[in-house]
């Protein structure tokens, strides 16, 4: 029998058990593409406003930390600048996740042990991981690559910019299989991967900032080199492409399978290499209460949101000051920037769609967060919890309360910090702060609705919860980004919350949509509730 003895069963299992979740990845990677570069074609429809664009984007400080360096002023060229980022760290993030779930999160379980009793190799478990995410990458890479074409792109062009972005998920998945070997958790191996995309993002950001301009294209600097986001870049797609730039993800996928095979010689099956940091001898006495616990198992998850949340709300704060400049002339932007804000006034509007865009992304945490009550009840810990003196009602409303309470939190980091980066350039830093921290806390009803339908899948539908939940959410996400630019019927776009809060500032707020939407989520809250109350754990 050889180490990897099983490989391809192996691989068939894990295939099975993804099929979902796969099919989304490999099929939503190409349609959120085509959306994108559809909503930059109306922006950039001639090719004066796409060379006004370029000159901005490669003056903008802002722009290049966040969007990359341009190569010109060619479509192709504009797409790949407002979409790359996006789908690159989309990419990265799923493939970590996706390595660290089918290696690290099966030695945690028992899984992999159980089935290295059978006729299993060594390196079967990660070979398998490896060859179907980096199959999934490769998939989603080709069918982004034909509906760019498809769209009426250069070929040759969308295969490059398709190319980059699977590219970077290659080469995470990489960074994912040798982070598997190190962390005892799977939470921790996903905590060091995540740590890594985000060294990779400043690295990137760093080498496009100090970069020289070359006419309307952007020569990075070395840092962009030292990163895998740097190397989609690298490629420039639209702008004399540079195929051989792709070898690089290949020979880092090459290098860290190597390095992950030989870490995984050197320990025993669901061991780290990182030794397990002891914990004090005496526990915390706000351990014995389930909000203490509570408070323990996210402040680490919560920590990362707000310092993420900060840096970008910031940011987009200094990037306001730059919209009119940057759409200047354009009519067909500034009438998606009005659509997506709200109001006239360009500025407001932009402000509007950023703190928009704030609380479609913190859907995300609250899903997150309140989808862990699923994973407690999946891993046998919330039985034991139920043993002692806590009632279902009590455990599920301190779940409940955190992650609203997080949601809170970081809705108003994302406020203030936005209206000081504005305020810092166009002053009245303070002023701006209170503004738009006030403005951030209006978008929290359609977030009560998000953990509201969290909450009423987990109670009443638990097998499904965790498919159904993400789902919903991407509808809202989708429906939030894409929907007014696409011009979609206003009865699909009701179906989103997110519709139905106030741009503030662009517009006045309005407080029946408001109340409506409180409402609505403490229904579905009320329905979780409920049905946890009368349905069998673990269910």
């Amino acid at each position: 029998m050889s180490a990897f003895t099983g490989t391809g069963r192996l691989a068939r299992l894990a295939l099975r058990r993804d099929r979902i979740k796969l099919g989304i990845w490999v099929l939503g990677t190409p349609l959120l593409g085509v959306g994108l570069a559809g909503s930059v074609s109306d922006f950039y429809p001639d090719e004066p406003s796409r060379v006004r664009y370029a000159e901005t984007a490669a003056t903008s400080v802002v722009a290049r930390a966040f969007n990359g360096p341009i190569v010109g002023a060619d479509l192709g060229a504009v797409v790949v600048a407002e979409t790359y980022i996006t789908l690159a760290v989309l990419a990265a993030l799923v493939s970590t996740f996706a390595v660290v779930r089918h290696t690290r999160q099966n030695e945690e379980t028992g899984r992999a042990e159980l089935l290295g009793a059978a006729v299993v190799g060594r390196y079967a478990l990660l070979t398998a991981a490896l060859l179907v995410v980096v199959g999934a990458n490769v998939a989603s890479g080709v069918l982004l690559g034909l509906a760019f074409a498809a769209t009426g792109l250069p070929l040759a062009g969308s295969l490059a910019a398709a190319g980059a972005v699977a590219g970077v998920g290659v080469a995470f998945t990489a960074v994912a299989a040798v982070t598997a070997q190190l962390s005892v958790t799977s939470r921790g191996a996903n905590a060091l991967a995540a740590a890594t995309v985000g060294v990779a993002f400043l690295l990137r950001a760093a080498g496009d900032v100090l970069g020289e301009r070359v006419g309307l294209r952007v020569e990075s600097a070395w840092p962009s080199w030292l990163s895998p986001l740097g190397w989609g870049n690298q490629v420039r797609a639209f702008g004399g492409e540079r195929w051989w730039v792709l070898a690089l993800p290949v020979a880092l996928l090459v290098a860290g399978t190597a390095l992950a095979f030989t870490l995984a010689s050197r320990r025993d099956v669901g061991a780290g290499l990182l030794a397990a940091r002891r914990g004090p001898a005496r526990a915390a006495a706000g351990l014995l209460s389930p909000t203490g616990l509570l408070w323990r198992l996210h402040r680490g998850a919560l920590l990362g949101w707000a310092v993420a949340v900060v840096i970008l709300g910031f940011s987009m704060g200094v990037a306001a000051d730059e919209v009119n400049d940057m759409i200047v002339e354009n009519a067909a932007a500034a009438e998606a920037i009005a659509a997506l804000g709200g109001g006239t006034d360009l500025v407001d509007a932009f402000l509007a769609a950023m703190l928009g865009l704030f609380a479609l992304t913190l859907g995300a945490y609250v899903v997150q967060a309140l989808l862990r009550t699923r994973a407690d009840e999946s891993d046998g810990i919330l039985e034991a919890v139920l043993a002692t003196a806590v009632s279902r009602h009590r455990w599920l409303l301190t779940q409940i309360s955190g992650a609203v309470l997080g949601a809170v939190a970081l809705m108003l980091l994302a406020g203030v910090s936005t209206g000081l980066g504005y305020g810092l350039v166009a002053g009245d830093a303070l002023g701006h702060a209170l503004e738009l921290g006030g403005a951030a806390v209006l978008r929290l009803p359609a977030l009560l609705v998000v953990a509201g339908v969290v909450t009423a899948l987990f109670g009443l539908a638990p097998r499904w919860s965790v498919a159904l939940s993400w789902a919903v959410l991407m509808v809202f996400l989708l429906l939030g980004q894409l929907g007014a630019v696409l011009d979609l019927p206003q009865a699909v776009l009701n179906l989103s919350p997110y519709t139905h809060v106030p741009s503030v500032p662009a517009v006045d707020p309005a407080v029946l949509p408001l109340v409506l939407l409180t409402g609505v989520g403490a229904v579905l809250l009320a329905a979780g509730l409920a049905g946890f109350r009368h349905r069998d754990v673990p269910s």
